[in-house]
């Protein structure tokens, strides 16, 4: 009880935690992870809400751009309504960052589409704050693979592998360059911390134990 009193403790200067990577990186597993274990409020993006993301799969030139800017409204509304609401004064675990959906727009959009993408970007994203924290999951793509086989969504059957190699180099990319937060970016390919206790009991470790800069944390996982 008191090494998980010292753990809340240490989580609770960071009151909000973001955890981002590419298509079957693990974030969504990992915030809900962290979220059950500092009793944090988790917000979760709401891909499946999406009408356009199956057409997206099927004919990016035709849904790339509705499918973008709902992402952007749809995560801008959950993000500023914990602003507006002051629910950061409770620790809050997201699955994206708001960047997450400039990553995108600029991998699906054509430049004339972009140019009006930015016009909207640029006006919500002054509103938000950057995370306390920032958690990057990177993996091969090999992996990232396996990962989206195994959870089954229907509308992901139709991701190309060149497209997941171009999501996932371009995450890495920017990740590369990411300096408005303090940031762990995590290699996840030898862990597994949804099935095996010791790998994510590693990795809330060096969580707690980040405090500014970025970091680089290449676990070899538990046996």
């Amino acid at each position: 009880m008191r090494g998980e009193s010292r753990n809340c403790a240490n989580m609770d200067k960071a009151r909000y935690i973001a955890i981002e990577g590419p298509i079957g990186a693990g974030k969504t597993s990992l915030a809900r992870l962290l979220g059950e274990r500092f009793n944090a409020n988790i917000v979760l993006e709401t891909v499946e809400d999406n009408p356009f993301l199956e057409g997206f799969y099927k004919n990016k030139d035709s849904y790339a751009f509705q499918t973008e800017m709902f992402f952007l409204l749809s995560r801008y509304r959950q993000l500023i309504e914990l602003v507006q609401h002051n629910l950061f004064n409770r620790v809050t675990i997201t699955d994206y960052i708001f960047d997450r959906n400039r990553i995108f727009a600029y991998i699906n959009l054509s430049s004339d589409e972009i140019r009006l993408y930015d016009e909207v970007y640029s006006l919500l994203k002054p509103r938000l704050p950057a995370p306390d924290l920032l958690i990057y999951l990177q993996a091969d793509i090999d992996i990232l693979k396996a990962r989206i086989k195994a959870r089954g969504r229907g509308f992901e059957k139709g991701i190309a592998d060149e497209y997941l190699d171009e999501v996932n180099k371009s995450f890495n990319n920017y990740f590369f360059h990411y300096n408005q937060s303090p940031l762990l970016i995590v290699n996840t390919n030898e862990i597994d911390f949804v099935e095996r206790k010791g790998d994510l009991e590693d990795l809330i470790k060096k969580i707690l134990s980040h405090k500014k800069g970025t970091e680089y944390y290449s676990p070899l996982g538990s046996v």
